[in-house]
């Protein structure tokens, strides 16, 4: 009996030690990605550097187009209803029902042809107040990154809420503009707990709390937004706005329409619409100062276009017509895309990569500025020309927007305010450098790679401002 015993053990562990053995055989089969090396504990926190993306792309330069890192974590947790908001919800039903309403409710053909006043009105009120600043007859040095970042705080807020946050001076105003800063600047923070969990329990720094403080004050921001919808319907622009429509589909599903999804809605326009766009234009604006002769290029196909046949300001309905304006803006968001690093993506299933096996889980992040850069597939990557999109195809490595299922449901709104700002500013003002030098185009740190420097510009009104606005 002890020999039977004995012996059914030790074919036991002989099973056991087979089947390790077997499975960690099976394991090195797999191909993962290549990895530096890192050190117990903080694992490759001593590489990540400001600005992140320039530090991966200089990581792959040794370790090839794919390699991983430890996993890195949003602030959604805290600032975006714990990660059920449409850029972080997992792919689900949850995740398709947000795709679903921003697709069909939000973004469809209809509604930005429903606000296409609210835009004219805004972007009328920037070159209202530039030509106010510069009427002087000399030009005068503006420094743009208020302006702009007014203009599309205005155009999201009002296409939102039916109500405009620049313009009347109050604690309210600057209070909500003070959260969309704040939000932006935890959000472009490496933030050490994501990597060292120790960090994040004892919340050493105080970035928990922060995040947490952010996240309650933005929730009570939002909920005033929705019940001041509820409380004022039947106001035209409230009518009109996306918090109202949105309500109204509540009545009808109140099981999913809820206040919480609302909220993460109009959180993400207001994050994902505004500072990006306001960046990209300064970017833009920017890199045309200090290569005047796209710029003069520019003038003259707006002159073409617009003015020569009708003497008018520029529409929206003339965005189409002006490939060289859009050539600009794509070669600009190749070269400055206002998400580096795009949405952290994560896989769903054991998949593979690039010939590499990515587990199940994984986080995956896009690096848009280096493939955008990338001299294998672009000619010339550091230089701007936008006469590359004449006729070139650009899918797979032109992605400032993303791509496929979770590519940025508001791609085509963005062209629509980035195209008619940038059309309207260059048709109605001759721009200029503040003094002889270039413009630095250095990059700042944040989630939006803004500009180091703010840019300040000279400028003078063209005599169809002075003809049409006042």
């Amino acid at each position: 009996m002890f020999n039977l015993a004995f012996f059914a053990l030790f074919a036991g562990v002989i099973a056991a030690a087979y089947l390790y053995l077997f499975r960690s055989k099976q394991k090195k089969k797999k191909s993962l990605p290549p990895s530096p090396v890192g050190f117990p504990v903080i694992g490759h926190l001593h590489l990540l550097k400001e600005p992140v993306h320039r530090c991966l792309r200089d990581l792959s330069r040794n370790l090839g187009p794919v390699f991983s890192l430890r996993p890195v974590s949003a602030l959604g947790e805290y600032v975006g209803y714990n990660n059920t908001v449409i850029s972080a919800a997992p792919y689900g039903e949850h995740w398709r029902n947000l795709r679903r309403i921003c697709t069909v409710e939000i973004f469809s053909a209809a509604r930005p042809r429903d606000s296409v006043e609210i835009r004219r009105d805004e972007v009328r009120a920037l070159l209202r107040k530039i030509h106010v600043a510069t009427s002087g007859g000399d030009a005068v040095g503006l420094q743009l990154r208020p302006l702009l970042s007014a203009l599309t705080f205005n155009v999201v807020m009002r296409m939102v809420a039916g109500k405009r946050y620049y313009g009347d001076e109050n604690d309210e105003n600057k209070e909500v503009r003070e959260l969309i800063r704040e939000a932006f600047a935890l959000g472009g923070i490496t933030y050490v707990g994501d990597f060292l969990p120790i960090v994040s329990l004892l919340d050493l720094g105080g970035y928990v709390e922060r995040g947490k403080k952010l996240g309650s004050k933005l929730d009570k921001f939002l909920q005033k937004l929705v019940d001041e919808r509820l409380r004022n319907r039947g106001k035209t622009e409230a009518e009109n706005s996306m918090i109202t429509h949105l309500l109204s589909l509540q009545e009808s599903e109140p099981e999913y329409y809820t206040d919480e999804i609302i909220k993460g809605l109009v959180l993400v326009m207001l994050l994902a619409g505004t500072d990006t766009t306001a960046v990209t234009l300064e970017w833009a604006m920017s890199i045309l100062l200090n290569h005047p002769e796209v710029l003069k290029k520019v003038k003259t196909e707006l002159t073409d276009v617009v003015v020569s046949s009708e003497g008018r300001l520029m529409e929206e309905r003339d965005v189409d017509k002006c490939a060289y304006l859009n050539n600009v803006i794509a070669e600009t968001l190749r070269l400055y895309p206002a998400a580096p690093l795009l949405v952290p993506h994560a896989s769903s299933d054991n998949c593979e990569v690039a010939g590499y096996d990515i587990p199940r889980g994984s986080w995956l992040v896009i690096n848009a500025w280096a493939i955008q850069r990338d001299p294998k597939v672009w000619d010339e990557p550091d230089a701007f020309k936008p006469e590359r999109f004449e006729s070139e195809t650009h899918r797979g490595k032109f992605i400032p927007f993303g791509i496929g299922r979770r590519a940025c449901p508001g791609m085509g709104l963005a062209q629509l305010v980035l195209s008619l700002s940038l059309g309207s500013l260059i048709q109605c003002f001759d721009w200029e450098r503040d003094d002889a030098v270039a413009v630095d185009m250095s990059k700042g740190k944040g989630l939006t790679m803004p500009k180091a420097v703010p840019l300040v510009a000279k400028c003078k009104s063209s005599p169809i401002l002075h003809k049409v606005v006042l």
